[in-house]
């Protein structure tokens, strides 16, 4: 090899990287490498699908979201915002009942009182930014809400009051805390398996939002439990180092789009309203019902909910809980 052929050489190796953790399809595209923290095409998963689809076709040119998979396929669903903050994904779509392994605060994020907006405004959403950046991860917003939880219990399970006592019961840490302090065993499984511990009598019930249903839980599935509790946004986020080295244009052009979908996805926007409406129709068509607690028992329902949750982030978090619990709760 000759000196010439030596030099390009070189060159062409620090070009390569230069572009960090993301590579270009194009002279002046980024493409950005993506996860999912659900299934590809299963309902929670497709809002964050949406974005990225709408990001690809405003940033033709300058900006490309190449979505890899989503878990659990590519990994457990607590690892991928792990990977994110670690540069192994660019850019990804998921819940904080997922990432609560990265920063503790995670819960509040499910437990606001306010719109995101007023969140925006009053700080709350800038602390949560601060505490995740400090684990290299940068904040963009939250593409998409699914409204409040439920607890969903087997045709043989009804309940009439609040108390679980006998139940078993999947969990995801959005309200593990909440079930067992209303007296249920509970158990975890990832997204895949509700069907089958439902159909086996494994579980008598799991928590879900009333959107973003999966079709076929209907088979196994005669209640859903009123009250709701807490609120299931999504949220799209970027590695920090990533994050850094994209173009103001291409920074704005990714915030302006999950903007976008935060302000549609608002509980109680239109469009929320009306997926709602289709969902509930559906499983109303499956003979579904609904169990609606009265009285002091709702009331000691919706209690326990925030109670427990806000204790388990105060006592994981003291320093930052209180403060957090001010901005997005109403006390």
């Amino acid at each position: 090899m000759n000196k010439v052929q030596s030099t390009v050489l070189c060159i062409t190796a620090a070009a390569a990287l230069s572009l960090g953790t993301f590579g270009t399809a194009a002279a002046d595209e980024v493409t950005l490498k993506s996860a999912s923290c659900f299934p590809i095409g299963s309902p929670p998963s497709r809002p964050y699908e949406a974005v990225v689809k709408t990001i690809n076709e405003r940033g033709k040119g300058k900006v490309r979201v190449d979505m890899v998979g989503g878990a659990p396929a590519i990994g457990g669903i607590f690892d991928i915002t792990r990977r994110a903050a670690r540069g192994t994904y660019d850019i990804i779509g998921c819940t904080e009942a997922y990432f609560g392994n990265v920063i503790t605060e995670a819960p509040v994020f499910r437990l606001t009182e306010f719109p995101y907006a007023e969140l925006r405004k009053n700080g709350g959403l800038q602390m949560m930014a601060d505490l995740l950046a400090a684990k290299k991860i940068h904040y963009v917003g939250r593409h998409h809400d699914f409204g409040a939880f439920h607890l969903w219990l087997s045709a043989d399970s009804p309940i009439d009051k609040a108390d679980l006592t006998g139940l078993n019961l999947r969990v995801a840490p959005v309200y593990t805390a909440f079930f067992r302090a209303l007296g249920a065993t509970t158990q975890t499984a990832p997204l895949p398996e509700i069907y089958q511990l439902m159909e086996s009598k494994t579980v008598q019930g799991f928590g879900w939002p009333a959107s973003g249903w999966v079709p076929t839980w209907a088979e196994v599935t005669g209640y859903k439990v009123n009250p709701g509790f807490y609120t299931a946004p999504l949220h799209t986020m970027l590695n920090m180092r990533t994050w850094k080295k994209l173009s103001p244009e291409v920074q704005k052009l990714i915030t302006d789009v999950v903007l976008e979908f935060e302000a549609r996805s608002e509980p109680g926007s239109p469009q929320s309203v009306a997926q709602l409406k289709k969902e509930n129709d559906f499983r109303v068509s499956k003979g579904m019902k609904d169990i609606n607690l009265q009285g002091a028992e709702a009331e000691k329902f919706a209690r326990t909910a925030k109670d427990a949750a806000w204790a388990e982030v105060i006592e994981r978090s003291p320093k930052h809980g209180p403060k957090l619990k001010a901005l997005f709760t109403k006390q």
